[in-house]
C-alpha cells in the first residue's frame, strides 16, 4: 500500500456494490481502481460513472489492497477465498457466507496469511450505535428488544427476512450483550415475511426482536431496560433518547401527602455520517494498519449460526439451544 491511499476494488456491482465503489471513489484514503461483474455491461456502466475500469477478476486482484465483495450469498465464500489467496484483505457483505464451514475456512485462510477479513454489518457503523456502545459498558441492561420492520419492496429477495432483515439487530445485540445465548425460540408467517424472536442468554439478559417486510410503517430500532434508565435508538434518524426517573417524593403540604416522580429525557448528540463511509473507512484503516476489524470473521460467524438457527426454527416451529458462544470458533 501507498503512504497515501488504499488501492480498492469491488466484486460484484447489483445495487449494494454500486454503493461500495461510490463510497471508495468519495473517501481520501481509497482510490478505486476497478470494479469486477459477472455482467459486463454492467461493470462498464459502473466503472464508467465513478472514473474508473472494468476488469476480469484476475486482473482486478492484481491491483488492489482491498476489496469488497458484493455478490449473492451463495457466491461469497469463493470470491473471498480467490481475493484472500491473492493476498487482498477482503470485506464480505452480510451473511458472511451461505456455510459456516465455510466461513470457518475463510477465517482460517486470512489468519494464516495475516490479511484482514471484515464482515459488512453496517448497522455497527450507524452513528447511533457507535454512541450506544460508548453508553452499554456502564449499564445494569436487564433487556433489549428491537423493531426492523416496513412494507412490502418492490424487488425480489431469495433471503428470509430473519437471514435478510433481522441478521443485523442479532449482531447489534450479540455486540451489547455480555455472554452466551443460552435458549432461543422464533416463530415466523409461512411466506417469511414476518418473524418474531426470544433470546436468553446465560447472563440472565432477555432479548426480543420484531422484522417484517408486510409493515406499513418504517421502523428502525432499538431499547434497553437497564436499571438506570431505559434508551431508545432510532437508526432512521440516529438519534438517542435516554429516561430517567428522580427518587420519588412525598411532600405533606397542610396534612396532604402528595406522591411526585419526575421523569427526566436526555437527547444525545449523535454526529450525522453515512454509515457506509465509515464502514469502508474503517476497513481501509483496518487493512492498512493491520489492527482487528471492528466486525472480524468470528464476529460475523457466531452471528451467522445464530441466524440460521432462528431461521430453521420459526419454519420449524421448534426451539433449543443453539451453542453459540461468545469465543466460539
Amino acid at each position: 500500500m501507498t503512504d497515501d491511499t488504499v488501492s480498492a476494488g469491488v466484486v460484484g456491482v447489483g445495487s449494494m456494490g454500486q454503493n461500495h465503489a461510490r463510497v471508495y471513489d468519495e473517501l481520501e484514503e481509497t482510490d478505486l481502481v476497478g470494479v469486477f461483474d459477472v455482467d459486463d455491461d454492467n461493470a462498464a456502466d459502473v466503472a464508467a460513472e465513478y472514473g474508473t475500469t472494468s476488469r476480469s477478476m484476475a486482473d482486478l486482484l492484481d491491483v488492489v489492497d482491498v476489496v469488497s465483495v458484493a455478490v449473492p450469498t451463495q457466491f461469497h465464500y469463493e470470491n473471498a477465498k480467490r481475493a484472500l489467496e491473492a493476498d487482498v484483505d477482503v470485506l464480505v457483505e452480510k451473511p458472511f457466507v451461505a456455510d459456516p464451514e465455510k466461513g470457518q475456512e475463510l477465517i482460517d485462510i486470512a489468519d494464516e496469511r495475516d490479511l484482514t477479513l471484515q464482515v459488512g454489518h453496517i448497522e455497527r457503523f450507524n452513528p447511533a450505535v457507535q454512541t450506544l456502545r460508548d453508553l452499554v459498558d456502564e449499564l445494569n441492561i436487564y433487556a433489549v428488544s428491537t423493531e426492523r420492520v416496513g412494507p412490502p419492496i418492490d424487488r425480489a429477495i431469495d433471503d428470509s427476512v430473519i437471514m435478510d432483515l433481522m441478521i443485523h439487530d442479532l449482531d447489534i445485540v450479540l455486540d451489547i450483550v455480555d455472554g452466551d445465548v443460552d435458549s432461543y425460540s422464533s416463530v415466523g408467517t409461512p411466506d417469511c415475511r414476518y418473524a418474531n424472536a426470544t433470546l436468553r442468554f446465560d447472563s440472565g439478559v432477555t432479548a426480543s426482536l420484531t422484522t417484517s417486510r408486510v409493515t406499513q410503517e418504517k421502523v428502525r430500532g432499538l431499547t434497553i431496560s437497564a436499571e438506570e434508565c431505559r434508551v431508545k435508538v432510532d437508526y432512521i434518524d440516529q438519534s438517542i433518547e435516554i429516561h430517567r426517573s428522580s427518587v420519588p417524593a412525598h411532600i405533606d403540604d397542610d396534612s396532604f401527602v402528595r406522591h411526585r416522580h419526575e421523569n427526566f429525557v436526555e437527547t444525545l448528540t449523535v454526529e450525522q455520517v453515512e454509515p457506509l463511509k465509515s464502514e469502508l473507512s474503517s476497513f481501509a484503516h483496518a487493512a492498512e494498519t493491520g489492527e482487528d476489524p471492528v466486525v472480524d470473521g468470528k464476529q460475523g460467524l457466531r452471528v451467522l449460526k445464530l441466524t440460521k438457527s432462528l431461521d430453521s426454527a420459526a419454519q420449524s416451529g421448534s426451539a433449543d439451544s443453539p451453542n453459540i458462544s461468545a469465543d466460539a470458533d
